[in-house]
């Protein structure tokens, strides 16, 4: 309440120490009109540069530098890397490497989904599957998805004769 009053006082103060009559200027004479040149158009305020900087602006900070902008771009990609396409080449090399040794006996599923029995290989690029007992059919190896069991490996018949 204080602070109140004392600044009442201090506006009042300030009131009558300046001259309560005091007479209007008298306007300035107004100076005569300068010729333009009609060849330069006017510029906006707006659009001069200024060259100068302000003195109360603070400094502009440093571009940062190329390499500390990579780093995180770097680290997303290592993290992809890891998580995502080395499991994907991993799995991909053991489904490759499984359809290369798919032989007699082994049970696989197609791509159509049907399950059978590999009864013979007939080339490196196709297989014959048996589905039902005495219905067989030829099935690319790019068709197996899956090898689900692992057949007995097959034993010589001259060898046991």
């Amino acid at each position: 309440m204080k602070l109140i009053q004392t600044a009442q006082a201090q506006t009042a103060q300030a009131q009558t120490d300046t001259p309560a009559a005091t007479p209007p200027a008298a306007p300035a004479p107004a100076a005569p009109p300068v010729p333009v040149a009609p060849s330069a158009p006017p510029v906006p305020p707006s659009a001069t540069v200024q060259t100068t900087p302000d003195a109360g602006a603070p400094p502009a900070a440093p571009a940062p530098d190329m390499i500390t902008q990579l780093v995180p771009l770097l680290f997303v990609t290592l993290i992809v890397y890891f998580i995502v396409l080395r499991p994907q080449a991993r799995r991909t090399k053991e489904q490759k490497e499984a359809l290369k040794n798919v032989r007699r006996g082994d049970t696989v599923v197609t791509s159509g989904g049907l399950i059978g029995k590999v009864t013979k290989t007939v080339d490196d690029s196709e297989v014959e599957v048996e589905l039902a007992q005495n219905i067989r059919v030829r099935v690319l190896r790019q068709a197996i998805t899956e090898v689900r069991a692992k057949g007995e490996p097959v034993k010589d018949q001259a060898a046991t004769r």
